[in-house]
């Protein structure tokens, strides 16, 4: 091969070696720029999402203030908007859904005024059924966030209800599903209407009654179930009324009277109730107090 053959392959040989690694330069440096602008475009999508979270629980916030705000209106009308729109920010709002739960149940404890009767002024009889009908709606707002069918994400079984000293004249629980938590109706009054609990579930949860006052309403449980729960009727007081538990349906669960007060005419009615393979009712003291009546063959424990 001639010398200039030679030379020209040689110079022709650095030269694509020369392209090369400027191609490779460019290639390199291109893909520095793209991570560069990639990792760019993450930490902007990380601060928008903080950003809209941050707003995001700022008008959660605000809606709460607001709503809370309501629920103190002296209008019956306003307090009643107040309580679904409680209801609809604990929806959604997963993470502060229990205070809101617990604003509605603080709304129930607050003092009550009793039936002042027909004979009442006409101001006096309106603001009692007012006040009533923004305390059944609340009432029924829970009952139907406890039920069966409620969307799950929206659901809220399993949360803890404070009802300690409620006032009760009516109010309707049926088929709520009462699973997992503390549901607490501790000194609570039902002195007239009706509560009703058919056909509820009690699985797993804790539900309360002690030193709870019956002493005119009838309250229902009706066909209700018990599996796993304890049901509390502890120093509970029952002067009239009923609390039925016909056709309830005790597979695992308990309910107890330990240290409760019968006297009067209230009636405690647990017949039908199957199936009771086992004691499934307690009461303290010595025998069956009166006004209780078991199923056929039955007996409870003491």
């Amino acid at each position: 091969m001639s010398p200039g053959v030679e030379a020209a392959l040689i110079a022709g040989g650095v030269g694509i070696i020369t392209l090369i690694g400027t191609l490779a330069a460019q290639f390199y440096g291109i893909r520095k720029i793209s991570g560069d602008n990639q990792k760019a475009r993450a930490q902007q999508r990380e601060e928008l999402d903080r950003n809209l979270a941050q707003q995001r629980e700022r008008t959660l916030n605000e809606r709460f203030t607001s709503i809370a705000a309501q629920l103190g209106d002296a209008q019956p009308a306003v307090r009643l908007a107040g309580a679904h729109a409680m209801a609809r920010l604990a929806d959604d709002w997963e993470e502060n859904r229990q205070p809101c739960v617990d604003v509605l149940c603080a709304y129930l404890r607050m003092p009550y005024d009793p039936d002042p009767g027909d004979d009442a002024a006409p101001k006096d009889r309106a603001v009692y059924l007012g006040n009533r009908e923004v305390r059944h709606t609340i009432i029924r707002l829970i009952r139907d966030h406890l039920r069966p069918d409620m969307d799950l994400e929206k659901s809220w079984q399993g949360r803890d209800l404070d009802f300690t000293g409620v006032v009760f004249d009516g109010g309707d629980f049926t088929e709520a599903q009462f699973s997992r938590g503390t549901v607490k109706f501790d000194e609570a009054s039902f002195a007239s209407g009706e509560v009703n609990f058919n056909g509820a579930e009690f699985s797993g949860s804790k539900v309360r009654f002690i030193r709870a006052k019956f002493s005119g309403s009838t309250v229902y449980f009706d066909g209700s179930g018990f599996s796993g729960s304890m049901v509390y009727f502890d120093r509970a007081e029952f002067s009239r009324g009923k609390v039925r538990f016909i056709s309830a349906k005790f597979s695992d669960g308990q309910v107890r009277f330990i240290a409760a007060k019968f006297t009067g005419s209230c009636e405690v009615d647990f017949r039908g109730a199957n199936p009771f393979s086992r004691p499934p009712v307690v009461f303290g003291g010595s025998g069956i107090p009166p006004g209780v009546k078991l199923p056929a063959g039955h007996a409870a424990t003491s």
